[in-house]
């Protein structure tokens, strides 16, 4: 069952097959900076109006978890008020953030490391990718 003949003749074995393509895991266990644009406009596509504000920071704080493997996602103030500064319903469309990965200095934290989003002001979003900044 687990063997098919291609077409040179030689047999395969599937499972063998499947083991031998993985990839080497990334190293999630350093700090690292990227910046990202996220499009909010697509995340809260019909959702509730008076619960676009909210929504938009718990999606952003999904985004970085997805993106740092970290549980404990930290959202900078200026980054709130950038989200929040035309109310509720109006939430920006896209948003440009840095995401730093950072050790955890407190002694009795459940998580190694902590994720620190921070607001880009970028006047237009044409034409930027996913970039990791050179530390200085």
């Amino acid at each position: 069952m687990g063997i098919f003949i291609m077409k040179e003749g030689k047999a395969k074995d599937k499972k063998a097959d499947k083991k031998g393509d993985k990839k080497p895991r990334k190293d999630n266990n350093k700090e690292m900076i990227k910046e990202y644009t996220v499009n909010l406009h697509k995340r809260l596509f019909k959702m509730q109006f008076k619960k676009r504000g909210k929504r938009a920071i718990r999606e952003l704080k999904k985004f970085a978890q997805t993106q740092m493997w970290v549980k404990d996602v930290r959202i900078d103030s200026e980054l709130n008020h950038f989200i929040w500064k035309n109310g509720i319903r109006d939430v920006p469309n896209k948003v440009r953030i840095r995401v730093s990965k950072k050790k955890n200095q407190d002694e009795d934290a459940k998580e190694p490391f902590f994720c620190l989003v921070q607001h880009l002001d970028v006047e237009d979003f044409s034409g930027l990718r996913t970039e990791t900044p050179k530390q200085q």
